[in-house]
């Protein structure tokens, strides 16, 4: 079979349309690329909006992002593409945006929660959250290397999302799956609570999955004896990454998980603050709040409407336990 050259450009045109109807890439944001060769990758060119791309404005480049062929200059974010490519050879389209509940999920360096959606424990599994650099260079292409080969998305911090896979379409379809996701974690933690599965439930997705041929590091021997909802895999990486556990609470079942007497957690966002604390807390929060409330009444004042969405009060902030390792898990 000939391979079809422009047919890709169209593909990556096609996928640059929809990147910009569901503003996952306003004005000129993200990027797209294909490898056609051992040392050839198509890739969208820099400062166009990919809305409205033509297979004629799409640029060549060399391994090392040295620019083969195209009218308009290759993008700027291109070494990130070239070093997922360099780590995973089988893939063959990358694709870089900024959709934006995902991305608010990477402004917040918030981990994405667990055990909440078949769908998303079948396509996606952990999504990890790689460390912030400045965009365009080598050190901020290397962030992706402690992931590349346990995900097919990651999270960037402070910055958007990157996906890959065999084709330009499935490398898009992990960002649409993604960014869908992080919307209903917003919806539901708006009206006061997340649900999740449990552990017994989240294994038989996970034979289900290796059952249908798509690969998760979960699945293999050193992670068989974890608590796969209450750890996240990438937890080790979260403290370079300024990542965490503030906004979703860890599954019920790993609240309370089993440490060894004189162990230490590494975590660095509990403070002390242990399930059997939070009740308390949220209640002298609650008190102060009333009184404040009274007081302004007794004195005349206008009695502010309290807040009581599920936000954080400003005075205190309570933050909710991470879940810790169990028997056979690695930090």
């Amino acid at each position: 079979m000939t391979f079809n050259v422009h047919r890709v450009k169209q593909e990556i045109c096609e996928i640059g349309a929809r990147l910009y109807q569901k503003g996952f890439a306003a004005a000129n944001d993200g990027n797209i690329t294909y490898r056609i060769g051992l040392n050839e990758v198509l890739c969208t060119p820099t400062m166009h909006c990919k809305g409205f791309l033509k297979p004629e404005d799409l640029c060549l480049v060399d391994m090392n992002g040295q620019q083969i062929s195209g009218r308009k200059k290759r993008t700027s974010e291109v070494l990130l593409h070239l070093e997922i490519m360099k780590a995973r050879p089988e893939i063959k389209s990358v694709v870089h945006c900024h959709p934006p509940h995902a991305t608010a999920f990477a402004v917040a360096r918030e981990p994405i929660p667990q055990c909440v959606l078949p769908e998303v424990e079948i396509f996606l599994g952990d999504v990890p959250i790689a460390p912030y650099q400045t965009p365009g260079g080598k050190q901020f292409a290397e962030t992706i290397l402690p992931f590349v080969h346990k995900s097919n998305i990651m999270i960037l911090s402070n910055h958007g999302t990157v996906s890959y896979g065999e084709t330009v379409e499935r490398a898009y379809w992990w960002t649409e799956i993604l960014d869908s996701y992080c919307r209903i974690l917003m919806l539901a933690r708006s009206l006061g609570h997340v649900s999740y599965i449990t552990a017994d439930q989240e294994r038989q997705l996970l034979d289900l999955k290796e059952q249908w041929g798509f690969k998760d590091p979960r699945n293999t021997q050193e992670y068989k004896n974890c608590d796969i909802c209450g750890n996240d895999i990438f937890r080790a990486s979260w403290a370079k990454s300024g990542v965490q556990r503030r906004a979703f609470e860890p599954p019920p079942a790993s609240a309370s998980p089993a440490v060894p007497a004189g162990s230490e957690s590494n975590d660095t966002e509990s403070n002390g603050t242990e399930p059997s604390d939070q009740e308390a807390i949220i209640q002298i929060i609650t008190d102060r709040v009333m009184a404040a409330l009274s007081s302004a009444g007794s004195k005349g004042q206008p009695v502010p409407s309290p807040n009581l969405t599920g936000r954080r009060f400003q005075s205190e902030q309570v933050r909710y336990p991470v879940a810790r390792p169990r028997g056979g898990c690695r930090e």
